[in-house]
């Protein structure tokens, strides 16, 4: 399976390498482009975003990686596209693969517009993963790998193409993260969050993520392609990033060493909160992050 999984990692990556991706130039100077691209190794068991986990990309002051969730949803997702196609910009999107089953077109477009077509479970469950058996979240998880795959158009194989994964509503579990660095798919949560799950207007929405940005300074962000808020901020967001000074990272599969940083002393999980609020007692996580992993033994 390591032998396929490089493979596809190594088809991922001339993917986004590709004409159309290469095809930035055509944008000209004023567009936001993309600044430099960073090989993740799914083989070194990572587990990315300090939101959610004790580690994240080593990025430089100012260094932007794209994520959206949720997708693909016909309208909005067409909106986003547009956006980052016109501004030469690259990102990943976590698909739900039902939705992708559902509208196949839209997958093709991501991935031949060189973004990366990553995972986010086959149904996104109300009742999230963690509160599934874990054979039962395996299974889920696996279909939307298949049914992703399927929608862009790739043959069946054992393991995922675009070796992504996020956790929907970021509620993993021990067992389940560790099944898939086993498989060398990458666990991504995030740095910080556009909360564009929340009912706001495009202009809104707008101040709060750059507000956040200019607080961190860098970071993984997260948006829902689905959300007509963040379709509609979108073209308003990337000219903003390009204004500020901001610099777009894109992420493809690749060789190792990834680069990351670990959490400083005293970091906790966001995300843990936030979902002890939601799901009570019977969510919580089963045993603690640690500050120190994030890379897996050799």
């Amino acid at each position: 399976m390591h032998v396929l999984s490089t493979l596809f990692r190594l088809t991922a990556a001339l993917l986004a390498f590709s004409p159309a991706a290469a095809g930035a130039a055509e944008c000209g100077a004023q567009a936001l482009g993309v600044s430099r691209t960073i090989a993740i190794d799914g083989s070194e068991g990572l587990a990315l975003g300090l939101q959610t986990y004790p580690r994240t990309l080593a990025l430089a002051d100012h260094e932007v990686v794209l994520t959206f969730d949720d997708g693909p949803a016909h309208g909005a997702t067409e909106r986003v596209l547009d956006a980052l196609k016109a501004e030469c910009a690259r990102a990943t999107f976590f698909l739900v693969g039902s939705h992708a089953a559902e509208a196949p077109a839209l997958v093709r477009r991501i991935v031949a517009e060189g973004h990366n077509a990553g995972h986010h479970s086959y149904s996104h469950p109300a009742r999230t993963l963690r509160l599934m058996n874990e054979d039962a979240a395996q299974a889920d998880i696996e279909k939307g790998f298949r049914a992703v795959d399927a929608a862009a158009g790739f043959p069946p194989a054992d393991s995922p193409h675009f070796p992504f994964f996020r956790f929907p509503g970021f509620a993993d579990t021990p067992e389940l993260v560790r099944w898939l660095e086993d498989r060398d798919v990458s666990v991504f949560g995030a740095d910080l969050w556009a909360s564009d799950w929340q009912e706001m207007s495009p202009r809104a929405e707008l101040e709060l993520v750059m507000s956040r940005l200019q607080a961190a300074g860098k970071g993984i962000v997260l948006f829902h392609d689905p959300r007509p808020s963040t379709a509609a901020m979108m073209p308003d967001f990337l000219r903003e990033l390009k204004a500020r000074g901001f610099r777009l990272i894109h992420i493809v599969p690749g060789e190792g060493p990834t680069p990351i940083v670990h959490a400083k002393p005293g970091w906790t999980s966001a995300t843990e909160a936030i979902i002890a609020k939601t799901l009570g007692p019977k969510g919580l996580r089963s045993e603690p992050q640690e500050e120190g992993r994030g890379v897996k033994s050799q």
